[in-house]
């Protein structure tokens, strides 16, 4: 077992990645929508109750005030002006980052849907209904992409063009494979430098490493942190392969898509002990960024949007 490195070598089948011929997920706002409004509907019964996520009432438009929040709609019923009233007025300032490395394509889905997708599926969808909700707060949303290169950039805005470049980028993560390798500390610097004032941050990463140095990884973390920003981690996961190493009996050969690393081992062998050293790998990501004030929030990409849509209402009240 000492040569099995549980997220610091990430671990597949023989299947190539380039084998997956994954179909294409029609209309991604659309998709986010979804989402967002079966998890709105119950937030009644949660302790979200009261959350404003439409405006609250219309109040007759004053000469001189903004024309931004005039509901035309009820103009051309009425043929007088009136605004929209909002319960919360916020300029919460919120930037998505994503780990578009190799590990993040795993597991393999041919034909993707919704409830079938891989991690980074998983993080751009989930990414698209963060963004639905800041859109429904009228704040502002930038989006950093990264694996061994910044390879998209998009400081914060609110404008409805601005998160519409946003979503085809996302969609661009539902359909492209990658092989490239993790450099998550010298692209998280980069990012920290870009993000001037105060934000919510949320990272999407599968914390996968090729290098072994955990204190750099969360020096790059705190540097997050810098100038006030809220930081929330998802560390986006496939529970069943890889926290309970559940496969079948037969021989296999366990490929690092990063590094290319090899080994031949029957899963059964080397179950029990790589789910203890998987426990501790969690335990300790907990406990480092409870030190460093950073939310941590594991997310197994089976089980929905809720804990990443929750996280967000959980982070707005206390940034409000």
């Amino acid at each position: 077992m000492a040569n099995v490195r549980p997220f610091f070598i990430f671990v597949t089948d023989m299947k190539s990645l380039s084998e997956a011929q994954p179909s294409v997920l029609k209309n991604l706002d659309l998709l986010a929508k979804q989402v967002v409004e079966g998890f709105i509907t119950g937030l009644h019964k949660s302790p979200f109750h009261g959350f404003s996520v439409e405006f609250s009432e219309h109040k007759l438009y004053n000469k001189g005030e903004s024309t931004r929040h005039i509901d035309w709609k009820l103009y051309a019923k009425t043929e007088k002006l009136y605004t929209k009233k909002y319960e919360e007025e916020t300029n919460l300032r919120c930037h998505i980052i994503i780990d578009n490395s190799a590990s993040m394509h795993y597991p393999i889905a041919k034909n993707q849907h919704l409830d079938n997708l891989n991690k980074v599926g998983f993080s751009a969808v989930a990414a698209a209904s963060l963004m639905e909700m800041l859109k429904r707060q009228r704040d502002a949303v930038g989006l950093s992409i990264y694996s061994d290169s910044y390879e998209y950039y998009a400081p914060e805005k609110a404008s409805d063009r601005h998160r519409k470049m946003l979503l085809h980028q996302l969609e661009l993560l539902l359909v492209a494979s990658s092989k490239a390798s993790t450099d998550t500390c010298k692209y998280l610097h980069e990012i920290a430098k870009k993000i001037h004032r105060r934000s919510l941050i949320f990272i999407f990463t599968d914390m996968f490493q090729t290098t072994k140095d955990n204190e750099a990884l969360f020096e790059a973390l705190r540097h997050l942190k810098y100038n006030k920003h809220e930081v929330v981690l998802f560390h986006t996961y496939d529970e069943e392969t890889e926290f309970n190493f559940n496969f079948d009996i037969s021989p296999k050969k366990f490929v690092d898509v990063e590094t290319s690393e090899e080994i031949n081992v029957y899963a059964e062998n080397i179950q029990d002990s790589y789910k203890e050293l998987v426990r501790k790998y969690f335990k300790d990501l907990k406990n480092k960024c409870l030190q460093y004030k950073i939310d941590y929030v594991p997310v197994d990409i089976h089980k929905g949007y809720h804990e990443v849509l929750t996280a967000y209402l959980i982070s707005r009240k206390i940034n409000k």
